[in-house]
C-alpha cells in the first residue's frame, strides 16, 4: 500500500520502518517540526513537509501518529479520499471527522532510539464502515501476526492497563534508581530481579506472583524502609503497599 505518515515521533518512527520492511511505500512524512520531518523522511527515502495543507492525500492510507490532543485538528485539515487511521490508545474513533476512518493501535512502548519489530506486537483495529475493515486488517496483518478488532471504549481500558503495566512500572524503576544512587549503587543490580519478575507473569497471575513485605504485611520491614524515604518516594511506597495489602485481603476473602 501507499502510506502518507502524519507524525515523526516515537510511534511513527517504528511504524515507518515496519511499513517499509513489509513492502509498503511511505509516500510522504509530515511533522510539526522540520528536524523530525527531515530525519524520518530521509530514513524512509521519501519527501517530507511541515505544512499540513501540503500533505499528499494521494495514498491508500493516511496514518496519523501524533500527540493525542492533535489528532482531531490534523485530521480536519487533511484533504484525501484515503482511509484515515490514527494509532492512539485512548482517542475514540469518533475523533476523526472522515467517514472513511479507522484506528490501528499498537500496544507497545516506543522510543526513536530503539526500533520495535511489530511482528509480535498486538495491533487493535476499528473502522467506522464495515467495508473499510478488510483494508485496515490487510495493512495490520502485514505488520503483525496478532491483529484483533476492538472498539474505542475497550481500547481505552486496554490503554489504561498498559499505563499501569508499562509507564507506571518504568517510573518505579526510576524511583528505584534514585534510591540506589543515594547509596552509590548501580541500577544494573536490579536487572536480574526485573527480568525474573517479568518472566513469572508469563506462567502465573500477577496476584500469585506478588511477593515482598507488603504482601506478607511485614510492618517492621516497611517501617524501616519508610524511615529511609522521604517526599514522593515515601508517599508512593505507602500507597502501593496499601494497595498490595488490600488486594491480598480481598483475595483471601474470596478464597
Amino acid at each position: 500500500m501507499v502510506i502518507t505518515l502524519i507524525g515523526a515521533g516515537n510511534v511513527a518512527t517504528s511504524l515507518g520502518s515496519s511499513l517499509e520492511g513489509a513492502g509498503h511505500r511511505v509516500r510522504q512524512v509530515w511533522s510539526r517540526t522540520e528536524e523530525a520531518a527531515r530525519e524520518l523522511g530521509e530514513r524512509l527515502s521519501c519527501p517530507w513537509t511541515t505544512d499540513i495543507s501540503q500533505v499528499d492525500g494521494d495514498c491508500d492510507v493516511a496514518l496519523i501518529s501524533v500527540k493525542d490532543s492533535e489528532i482531531g485538528r490534523l485530521a480536519e485539515n487533511l484533504r484525501t479520499d484515503a482511509l484515515v487511521v490514527h494509532t492512539a490508545g485512548s482517542v475514540p474513533l469518533a475523533a476523526l471527522p472522515q467517514a472513511k476512518a479507522g484506528v490501528m493501535y499498537p500496544m507497545q512502548t516506543f522510543t526513536k532510539e530503539r526500533l520495535v519489530n511489530l511482528k509480535n506486537v498486538p495491533l487493535f483495529v476499528e473502522t467506522k464502515r464495515a467495508e473499510d475493515m478488510p483494508t485496515l486488517k490487510a495493512l495490520a496483518e502485514s505488520l503483525s501476526q496478532d491483529v484483533r478488532e476492538l472498539g474505542s471504549d475497550d481500547r481505552c481500558r486496554l490503554h489504561i492497563a498498559a499505563v499501569f503495566a508499562c509507564n507506571f512500572t518504568n517510573h518505579c524503576y526510576a524511583l528505584a534508581a534514585d534510591v540506589l544512587e543515594s547509596a552509590g549503587l548501580p541500577f544494573e543490580l536490579l536487572l536480574p530481579l526485573i527480568d525474573e519478575t517479568a518472566r513469572k507473569v508469563h506462567v502465573m497471575s500477577p496476584e500469585k506472583a506478588q511477593t515482598g513485605p507488603a504482601a506478607r504485611w511485614d510492618q517492621g520491614v516497611m517501617e524501616r524502609h519508610l524511615e529511609l524515604l522521604e517526599g514522593r518516594q515515601r508517599d508512593i511506597y505507602e500507597l502501593l503497599s496499601g494497595s498490595i495489602r488490600q488486594s491480598r485481603e480481598r483475595r483471601e476473602r474470596d478464597d
